[in-house]
């Protein structure tokens, strides 16, 4: 299943070749090693309104991307304990595979969020649950749109982008200044709302292996071991932030 890319989505931009998205890992690595260096002795950007206007239309491109592998998997009665891929150039199918196609595009887009952390000089917020989650889910997400896009996947993309809409609503907010702290108190839940997620996911990916499903095994189990190391860096990210955080 690995050497057999789909042929719906393989001339589509940036998935033909890993070389596209590994010359971008690449460059994202080195404005994260040198951008700080580059701002230090600059003043911070505010970016107030192009944080907005950014953070607004990643949370409108979630709810889009939301209702895409919703309804699309309503519509094509899809199976949450076990889907294969539709590789067919069915409507439905083909609709699957255009959304799994602009959620790995999102995952390209939000390596901006790094580049606003160093350009504002907020260094702090680019720790290795970052930088490891923005990197990975870039070829993650390009592997299963080169190979599997649809099928079991189409339950991750629908969880995450779920999230990201509260996530860049809160961004949003923030975006706005000092003033809106006291309407941000749901941080803590909007962590847990993460974590729950990742859960969710572990507990798909995982149930499979146990299962005769024709989705490849392969991929569940590396959708299995990688969210485990999100989870691991999220519940550390918890306990440094809010409960040995607070004490």
């Amino acid at each position: 299943f690995f050497c057999f890319s789909d042929p719906r989505t393989d001339p589509w931009p940036l998935v033909h070749s890993p070389l596209p998205v590994t010359l971008l890992f690449t460059f994202y690595l080195l404005v994260v090693a040198v951008g700080p260096s580059y701002m230090r002795k600059r003043k911070p950007l505010k970016l107030r309104g192009l944080l907005m206007a950014y953070n607004l239309a990643m949370m409108m491109l979630s709810c889009y991307m939301f209702y895409e592998f919703l309804a699309t998997s309503i519509l094509d009665d899809y199976s949450y304990l076990c889907q294969p891929v539709d590789y067919s150039q069915s409507e439905l199918g083909m609709r699957m595979a255009r959304v799994c196609w602009w959620f790995f595009f999102s995952k390209v887009i939000e390596l901006l969020d790094t580049v606003f952390f160093i350009l504002r000089k907020k260094q702090e917020q680019v720790t290795l649950l970052h930088v490891y989650h923005h990197g990975t889910m870039l070829f993650n997400w390009w592997s299963g749109v080169k190979y599997v896009p649809g099928g079991q996947a189409f339950f991750i993309g629908m969880l995450n982008s779920f999230v990201h809409i509260f996530m860049y609503g809160y961004y949003a907010l923030a975006s706005l200044g000092p003033q809106m702290h006291r309407y941000l108190w749901w941080k803590h839940y909007l962590t847990i709302m993460q974590l729950c997620q990742l859960v969710a996911i572990a507990v798909h990916s995982s149930y499979n292996l146990f299962t005769e499903c024709p989705f490849p095994d392969g991929f569940n189990t590396a959708v299995f071991l990688y969210i485990l190391s999100l989870i691991a860096l999220f519940l550390h990210f918890y306990y440094w932030t809010y409960i040995r955080g607070k004490q």
